[in-house]
């Protein structure tokens, strides 16, 4: 029999504070038993089933605009015109429910190209049925689009849609590159009832593959067909492995949650990855390789490995006592901020591309890879010891730590030595402070690629303390319909460098009127200045000067005392999530306000308190109001002490989210007239 894909599960995991950080289940290889629950009958292209035709809600998601009835997937290897090809054949049937699933009508097929070669999109056919109509698609309509220097696209829009729409199509991929049996997505932005995938490999394609996501297959079959493959050179036949897996009512992937790292990190889909072929003449090419064998090449690679090797070049171009004046830490301090100050970033991040760093020096223009391997350059140049570090962008994906995946990272920064202690640089965004690294760019774990001894793993974690805290003084003047007052807006860490971009990014016109609107008073800020702004220590205070008009003049006066609302809506509006919840970093979140009440007003009723924690002591928020000596004084504090919470954790989350939000926008103050 072959090899299947059992249904115990691996999880990878970081912990901090006892809460599990990232919960990565992968469905291991390591049984020869079948497991058969389910499985549908197969369906011929152009033939519609009652059942598809009959189709008409969705009992499981009763929101989706459109959702997959079927879909069936193969990959198998054919020698084509003396050349050996890898075959993927697709079949998908679509139900259009409502109009905001009439995007899913566009479909687009990406092939891969060099050079000198190029996957084929052939056979492509698709029909729309409305009441029994079946129109078809022309062969003027499929479109080839770019998506990058080495993707391309097959683009069509199925004709005469509307609600109640079935979609079918069908199309065959053949490729010259083997790795790009990459596997199969079972879960997508909408729903799918039936997502089954094949595959004819012959023993002569070796691959890795697993299955991530929370979701267990309902059909995993796997066996042998024996002489299945051959090539015109040789007269040996291989075996080839016939594998089968599905799954039923897989629920749409939402792709617009707040607080998430990279899709491919979470949803359910099985990946293969070519370890090795095994000719018929006995020879083994190996690809997965060693981290020795990766180390290796760096060293010598011309676009990252040689590019380190700079030094001497930025000796010759930078002011003398740069590298010189000082203690470690202090040049390392100017050589950052130097580096800051002289690029202007062209937002590529480079990592794989041509990199010229002097090119981009003399210019004054560079991509991330081309910045950062500046200030590594001039940090070694300094005598101040300093390697390489790969990490995926938190949009990229968690790179696997099995073996190495080189595609896996798509960014570099610095990891510098200074007195025993260790510093993680990024120097591409002017906001950020020394010791700190881009938000992107804290995806847990990066490689260190030390070429003196051996690459290692190393543990991202935020340096700096991040919280945001606003403190007012209010005067109430009911007599002239208004408060009078100033805040200040204090921030460290990660929070500072969101207002140092918001700040930087926007006039002071505009900045100002997003306070004015953010505000369901009417609020108008009479002036704003910086009061302090320290790089080094990651901190930024600012006062604001405000006039509330138009307060109403009554009996009773209610009166909401929160100038800012760190949140406004709750981010978390979805029933269950399959996949954690990333802030990236701890956060706290913190308001005091004091609010002076005129003579002749008294305090009828305040707001009542609250304490509410999460579990582990991972989330804490408090709130309370009191009044002395015609003065209220509000307290509101929100800590997230975990930078990652499990989807077991969500309902709580989102709960405790929901009352911070409430908290903010509900709070009355009730004064009395006296």
């Amino acid at each position: 029999m072959g090899t299947k894909i059992n249904s115990l599960k691996d999880k990878t995991t970081l912990v901090n504070k006892n809460m599990t950080l990232i919960k990565q289940n992968i469905f291991i290889i390591l049984s020869f038993f079948s497991i058969s629950l389910s499985a549908q009958q197969d369906f011929t292209f152009g033939e519609l089933s009652n059942t598809h035709k009959n189709f008409t809600k969705y009992e499981k998601d009763t929101t989706a605009g459109a959702v997959y009835l079927y879909e069936k997937g193969k990959n198998f290897f054919e020698v084509r015109k003396n050349y050996v090809k890898l075959i993927t054949q697709y079949h998908g049937i679509i139900k259009i429910l409502k109009k905001e699933g009439f995007d899913h009508a566009t479909i687009q097929m990406p092939y891969y190209h060099t050079d000198k070669r190029t996957e084929k999109i052939e056979k492509i056919r698709a029909f729309t049925y409305n009441d029994g109509v079946k129109v078809g698609l022309g062969k003027e309509n499929v479109f080839d689009v770019d998506l990058s220097d080495r993707w391309s696209a097959k683009r069509f829009t199925f004709p005469n849609i509307k609600v109640g729409s079935v979609l079918e199509y069908t199309y065959e991929i053949e490729s010259p590159f083997f790795f790009n049996l990459t596997g199969w997505e079972f879960q997508s932005d909408i729903p799918k009832v039936y997502s089954e995938y094949n595959a004819e490999i012959p023993g002569n394609y070796v691959y890795n593959r697993s299955l991530n996501g929370e979701f267990e297959l309902d059909v995993n079959e796997a066996d042998i067909k024996r002489n299945c493959f051959s090539i015109p050179s040789s007269n040996n036949n291989a075996d080839c492995e016939v594998l089968k897996y599905a799954m039923n009512d897989i629920p749409a992937f939402p792709e617009d949650e707040q607080f998430m790292l990279a899709k491919d990190n979470y949803i359910s889909q099985l990946e293969f990855e070519m370890s090795e072929y095994r000719g018929f003449d006995g020879k083994i090419d190996k690809y997965t390789k060693s981290w020795k064998d990766v180390d290796k090449e760096f060293r010598t690679d011309k676009d990252i490995g040689t590019q380190l090797r700079k030094k001497n070049f930025f000796e010759n171009h930078v002011p003398e006592n740069l590298l010189t004046k000082g203690d470690e830490i202090t040049r390392a301090k100017n050589i950052f901020a130097f580096v800051q100050k002289h690029y202007t970033w062209n937002e590529e991040y480079g990592l794989w591309r041509n990199n010229r760093v002097k090119q981009a020096f003399s210019e004054k223009i560079g991509n991330a890879a081309e910045i950062n391997i500046t200030l590594i350059n001039l940090l070694n140049a300094a005598d101040i010891k300093v390697d390489m570090m790969l990490l995926a962008t938190r949009g990229f994906g968690l790179p696997k730590q099995q073996h190495p995946v080189m595609n896996d990272f798509n960014y570099l920064i610095a990891k510098a030595e200074i007195r025993g202690k260790t510093y993680l640089l990024d120097a591409v965004d002017d906001e950020i402070p020394f010791g700190i690294i881009s938000y992107r760019c804290l995806n847990y774990i990066g490689r260190v690629m030390d070429f003196k001894n051996e690459s290692y793993w190393y543990e991202i974690k935020p340096s700096h303390q991040s919280k945001r805290i606003v403190r007012a003084q209010i005067t109430l003047d009911f007599e002239h319909q208004k408060a009078v007052g100033i805040f200040d807006d204090i921030s460290r860490g990660y929070e500072s460098v969101f207002q140092k971009r918001k700040i930087n990014s926007m006039s002071d016109e505009d900045f100002l009127d997003e306070i004015e609107n953010d505000n369901e008073e009417n609020i108008r800020i009479i002036s704003h200045e910086i009061k302090a702004d320290n790089p080094e220590k990651s901190l930024l205070s600012q006062r604001f000067q405000f006039e509330i008009e138009d307060l109403e003049q009554s009996k009773t006066i209610y009166f909401n005392p929160f100038l800012i609302h760190f949140f406004k809506t709750n981010p978390f509006v979805s029933e269950e999530r399959h996949f954690p919840i990333d802030f990236g970093y701890q956060r706290n979140y913190g308001y005091a306000a004091s609010i002076k009440i005129p003579e002749n007003y008294k305090v009828k009723d305040l707001p009542e308190a609250l304490n509410l924690a999460l579990p582990q002591d991972s989330g804490l928020l408090r709130f309370k109001c009191s009044e002395s000596n015609g003065v209220v004084s509000v307290f509101f504090d929100l800590k997230l002490n975990a930078p990652q919470y499990t989807s077991e954790a969500y309902t709580l989350v989102k709960t405790f989210f929901a009352k911070a939000v409430d908290v903010q926008k509900q709070s009355l103050i009730v004064l009395e007239k006296i």
